[in-house]
């Protein structure tokens, strides 16, 4: 090969060949720090748009998660509340069944008629104070079901039904009853009071069923949201111990390309040589 002092073909080739190196050690560095094998779409744009979408649904899942340990806490309240009140019509049953007694006296009844209203003061008191977050599904101020999120695209939702549990609602309906009456009349009360367990029971089993569906659903949103995770991983996150022996591999490179620079770069020197007596 000519020796030329103007163009040195094997420094060109040495150079571009410690370039690539340092191209290709850059790269592995960056993933190493960021723990990222495709951290834009430079480094893979088909991979890294799949990614983003899939970025995008893992955060939806966020606020649907969200909206469901909201419907949770709702329901657990009203639950609560709910069996309280169901407790306290049981109790009410006692004071009607003896106040309903042929031989009871006006003063027993009157007695028997002060823990009633007094039991049934409690229930207005649980339907009104049953909410979270300012909402309640008790106090009859809700005529349609409660609707919360169930999946990333928000256009699925899972209901909660609203249950009238004051004492002037469809279900409670005992306003105005008490037991000074006569017989006949507390016994009229009673009925009202069966029907009025009956539909309690009837209502908590209802929210008791939709409650469970919310768990369900949280438990599958928090399943979801780690798969999605997992799989967001498997696109972009680096190999981080096979990118560590690839530095170790292209740090070498990069010496013996420098060395090679080097030498490429001494070679016209020998041209000197030549003027030597």
């Amino acid at each position: 090969m000519a020796m030329s002092v103007n163009t040195n073909k094997s420094a060109l080739i040495a150079l571009q060949n410690l370039n690539s190196t340092n191209e290709k050690l850059e790269q592995v560095q960056n993933k190493i720090n960021t723990g990222l094998r495709v951290a834009s779409a430079k480094d893979n744009a088909a991979v890294y748009a799949i990614a983003q979408k899939q970025r995008a649904d893992f955060s939806s899942l966020g606020a649907v998660k969200m909206s469901l340990d909201r419907a949770t806490s709702i329901t657990d309240v009203a639950l609560s509340a709910g069996q309280q009140i169901s407790d306290i019509l049981v109790q009410m049953r006692e004071k009607v069944v003896g106040a309903a007694e042929d031989s009871a006296s006006p003063s027993t009844r009157k007695a028997f008629d002060d823990e009633f209203q007094t039991l049934l003061q409690a229930i207005s008191q649980f339907a009104a104070s049953a909410e979270f977050d300012g909402v309640s599904v008790l106090n009859g101020s809700l005529t349609t079901n409660l609707n919360f999120l169930a999946n990333a695209d928000g256009d699925s939702y899972i209901a909660l039904t609203p249950q009238d549990f004051t004492i002037t609602g469809g279900i409670v309906n005992l306003a105005g009853t008490n037991l000074t009456g006569t017989t006949t009349a507390t016994k009229s009360v009673l009925a009202r009071l069966d029907t009025a367990i009956g539909k309690v029971t009837a209502s908590l089993a209802e929210m008791g069923a939709q409650s469970k569906q919310i768990e369900k659903h949280v438990t599958f949103v928090s399943k979801l949201q780690d798969v999605l995770e997992t799989g967001i991983g498997n696109l972009v996150d680096a190999d981080i111990a096979k990118e560590s022996a690839r530095l170790q591999a292209l740090q070498v490179q990069q010496q013996l390309g420098a060395q090679a620079l080097s030498i490429a770069n001494s070679q016209p020197q020998v041209i000197l040589q030549l003027f030597k007596g």
